[in-house]
């Protein structure tokens, strides 16, 4: 596991490699020709971030709770044969559901779902429901409610 510094490396480095990629698809040519100043962050960008930064991080921490996790609800299916990206979508939704009070766990569900369903295969919305929905039913606080 990455020393905590390693973590806040990658992060900003992270951050600063999406700024880069929004200002470049910002950055239009001016009507005269010359280039135009690119969008500096917005509050917006900065509140994603401050979202964010403690979901990777809390993930990264709980890294082998939430495999084990993940492990249980697909008994003979090694956890290396699940995409990436639907592995990666998994352990968010799972830590938030354990480790998030303040996000309902139906969130946590329908977010993940809709994640999967644009950025993965066209099963993978299924698939994460069905996995997410057996960590649901072993919660012991409300699903559609926080907790706080």
């Amino acid at each position: 596991m990455n020393p905590p510094e390693a973590i806040e490396e990658e992060l900003d480095r992270f951050w600063e490699s999406q700024t880069s990629a929004a200002i470049a698809m910002d950055h239009q040519p001016s009507t005269w020709g010359e280039p135009s100043e690119p969008s500096p962050p917005t509050s917006e960008d900065n509140e994603v971030r401050q979202f964010g930064d403690p979901l990777i991080r809390g993930v990264l921490e709980k890294l082998n709770e939430l495999d084990g996790i993940i492990e249980e609800q697909t008994r003979n299916w090694d956890i290396e044969r699940i995409a990436r990206v639907d592995r990666n979508i998994l352990r968010l939704a799972i830590y938030e559901m354990l480790h998030r009070d303040d996000i309902p766990p139906v969130v946590s569900i329908n977010e993940a779902i809709d994640i999967a369903k644009k950025f993965s295969t066209e099963n993978s919305g299924r698939f994460v429901n069905g996995i997410l929905d057996k960590v649901k039913g072993k919660l012991m606080r409300p699903a559609r409610t926080s907790a706080n």
